[in-house]
């Protein structure tokens, strides 16, 4: 995965933006995406967090673990996209429902997963587990 951040200046926050990282094997090999599902369980839908007002009440909150979403590709391979980050979920991309072209096609923009608003205490400590985009490239290269 892949995490973009964004200083919201307004509210002295950082949320922090989910796509799939470039190295994704859906991003790789011309796979085709077939569908994308936000339903995690049979009482969990990442589609039903509504979240309301500056305290973002009603957010579903999301451990390093949690899964938020899974995506088929046409090779029958399945991919469980997971949020990495402790945090409250503020939005899914309903957009690639429709359209998971764009998971591929533009997964550092229009493409994202979700956007997740960490706590601000945790918010330093998560940014400086990062890597660089060099340090990335770099881990990649040794694959």
């Amino acid at each position: 995965f892949s995490q973009l951040q964004h200083n919201n200046y307004v509210s002295c926050c950082r949320i922090c933006v989910i796509t799939l990282a470039e190295a994704h094997p859906l991003l790789q090999n011309g796979k085709t995406i077939t569908s994308i599902n936000y339903q995690i369980s049979a009482n969990c839908s990442r589609l039903q967090n509504k979240v309301s007002g500056k305290s973002k009440r009603g957010a579903q909150f999301l451990t390093e673990l949690a899964p938020l979403c899974r995506i088929s590709s046409s090779d029958g391979e399945e991919y469980t996209i997971y949020s990495c980050i402790r945090g409250r979920l503020i939005e899914v991309n309903e957009n690639i429902l429709s359209n998971p072209v764009l998971l591929q096609e533009k997964p550092s923009t229009e493409g994202y997963i979700a956007v997740v608003l960490p706590k601000f205490e945790e918010s330093k400590s998560v940014t400086q587990g990062l890597l660089t985009q060099e340090e990335y490239e770099e881990v990649l290269s040794k694959r």
